[in-house]
């Protein structure tokens, strides 16, 4: 039997395999095998794929006490990647690994006729861009890019208001997105603060912004001009302000016991069983040194680009702030729509956490906890503030709601918002921030169809 045809899904019951298993990937794991999961008639979880044997065994450590007397699912190397898909018989990949190995793992998937689901980014440069939406065409395989933000109910709300012509026809686009002190900083303690790996937070994070405002407009970016660069965080600025402190990893270091911008793993079991006793593998710190060297990302940027539709977008994101969130507005021919996220309305110096999550997400509880504000501004009219439930979930609702749409049955009808994210669209929305790290380095705007025509 060929490998196309181990892979073909069946109608009624699917295989999957998770690539990659960090943190992120509990959403997935959890999602398909746990207690109460939707989906346990329809897909079966059959593989784990990862570079360190140890965050596997952890994984299955966490789905054996969600649910006694579960097997293990098997566990490959990095390197068994294609021999997992043969004896698995594998026809659906779900890949959560370090951002620059994202189009290795997709490609490597569709070729042996799988469908891929994979997390944004979905990949760091137009180069590997290219190469799987070649894939994707010579395949005709099925790649879906895990866009949440466009799942959750009051972004949905905002696709709704605009496509209804609420405010007529939108002129621009200004937004502001606040990574606090607790979320922000962690980008510079992870792997992420080496822009080979992520493609800086213009790729890794702000991807995410750029496919809402894509997806809000029905447009794609055209020209992009951008200014940013390392402000807050790194080794020059660490000593500038007198942040700096003698570590290179806060574990086990005086030095980092209170130094409000350190995490110590072994304060959380998580972030213990995940990373601290998986080091001995590959020799991955998860608590590196914010103001240490080695830091190759910004974290302030300002970015100015001009959509296919003719709107403008003014865009900000600063990864020092002291609360998080964020607030966008559309100005149209008609009116304004106003929104205010706040996740956190101030930042807790102690990061110490036993808490089980293993991300530093700015969201938070007690008096901590921000609030969510959509308004309506009509031309003559007073401003008329539309609620939105969120529901239960991250991401205000929208894991739940994008798992449903990954993993559920598909619906007969499409779905007229059109949350659902394919190749293509992973693609634009990594095009803004592709040509902003163009436009950090030249000075100049970039046209984008000469860096990537999507």
């Amino acid at each position: 039997m060929s490998q196309q045809d181990l892979c073909t899904a069946s109608a009624r019951h699917r295989r999957a395999a998770v690539v990659g298993l960090g943190a992120r990937a509990q959403l997935f794991t959890e999602a398909l095998t746990g207690p109460d999961s939707p989906y346990a008639d329809r897909i079966e979880l059959v593989g784990f794929c990862d570079v360190n044997a140890h965050r596997m065994a952890v994984h299955n450590d966490l789905l054996a006490a969600a649910r006694p007397g579960r097997a293990p699912v098997p566990a490959y190397a990095a390197e068994d990647f294609a021999e997992m898909l043969r004896r698995e018989r594998v026809d659906l990949v779900v890949v959560c690994t370090v951002d620059r190995t994202h189009d290795d793992y997709i490609v490597r998937a569709l070729e042996a006729g799988c469908d891929v689901v994979t997390e944004k980014p979905m990949t760091i440069d137009a180069d590997r861009a290219r190469r799987i939406l070649q894939a994707q065409q010579r395949t005709g395989g099925d790649l879906r890019v895990a866009f949440n933000y466009r799942y959750n109910p009051v972004h949905s709300a905002v696709r709704e208001l605009i496509a209804s012509g609420e405010i007529g026809e939108i002129g621009s686009v200004h937004f502001e997105w606040l990574l606090d002190l607790r979320h922000g900083a962690d980008y510079f303690r992870r792997w992420h603060r080496d822009k080979a790996n992520s493609g800086g937070l213009m790729v890794h994070k702000s991807t995410h912004h750029f496919d809402l405002v894509n997806w809000w407009l029905g447009s794609r970016p055209e020209t992009v001009y951008a200014q940013g660069g390392l402000f807050f965080y790194g080794d020059e600025a660490g000593r500038r302000r007198g942040l700096a402190r003698d570590y290179d990893r806060a574990h086990g270091s005086a030095a980092a016991k209170d130094d409000p911008f350190a995490v110590h793993l072994a304060d959380s079991s998580v972030l213990t069983s995940l990373y601290l006793d998986a080091e001995h593998e590959d020799g991955y710190h998860r608590d590196q040194n914010v103001f240490g060297p080695g830091v190759t990302i910004e974290d302030d940027m300002a970015v100015l680009v001009r959509y296919a539709s003719g709107a403008t977008l003014t865009y900000h994101l600063t990864a020092y702030a002291p609360w998080e969130g964020y607030r966008i507005a559309f100005n149209g021919s008609e009116g304004r729509i106003e929104l205010l996220v706040e996740e956190s309305t101030w930042t807790r110096p102690e990061v110490r956490s036993d808490g089980a999550s293993a991300v530093m997400h700015g969201a938070a509880v007690g008096d901590e906890a921000g609030r969510t504000e959509l308004l309506l501004r009509r031309f003559w009219e007073p401003p008329r503030e539309v609620k939105v439930p969120t529901g239960e979930g991250g991401h205000g609702g929208g894991d739940v709601r994008m798992l449903a749409d990954l993993f559920g049955e598909r619906p007969t009808a499409p779905d007229p918002l059109g949350r659902a994210a394919d190749g293509v669209d992973g693609a634009r929305s990594l095009v803004t921030g592709l040509a902003a790290n163009r436009s950090f380095e030249t000075g100049m705007p970039v046209v984008v169809r000469e860096l990537l025509d999507v």
